[in-house]
């Protein structure tokens, strides 16, 4: 792999901004012409670096407001049980990001709802049926600061 310079990660912060910007506009704004900042994009693509483009959504409008981070904690931390977790977990829609943590609990999940009651729904009935799970312990989010790594 090719080693980043200042034009790569330059690339990369205006992609994060906005993916849908034109190469033309691209290349302005990182100081290159046409080609080569195509070429870059290509080369940040095949290297794994940009993994794809998404549209940010806003999630309140979709009447999917209610935010809450679940700790859970298994019962069984074997390879077999952290990988059975790990497939059931993402058959969760309502589960937006799930990371294995290192300290007092094993994962921590961001669970995103229509509201309380939803949540509730898909705690009782989803995340706590999930493979090997011993408990949980909710942190609702009063307020959303920084979000999608912008």
């Amino acid at each position: 792999m090719v080693e980043l310079d200042r034009i790569d990660h330059s690339i990369i912060r205006e992609l994060q901004k906005n993916s849908r910007i034109t190469v033309t506009e691209l290349a302005s704004r990182v100081g290159l012409s046409k080609t080569p900042c195509q070429v870059r994009m290509r080369r940040l693509e095949e290297q794994g670096y940009i993994t794809g483009y998404t549209a940010l959504v806003n999630q309140t409008k979709l009447g999917l407001s209610h935010i809450a981070f679940a700790q859970v904690t298994l019962n069984d931390t074997s390879s077999n049980a952290l990988a059975a977790f790990n497939k059931a977990v993402k058959q969760i829609s309502a589960v937006e990001q799930c990371h294995m943590i290192a300290g007092n609990f094993d994962y921590l999940l961001k669970v995103r709802t229509g509201d309380m009651a939803e949540y509730r729904q898909v705690l009782g009935e989803q995340i706590s049926a999930l493979p090997h799970v011993l408990q949980t312990s909710t942190f609702v989010v009063m307020e959303n600061v920084k979000d999608a790594g912008i």
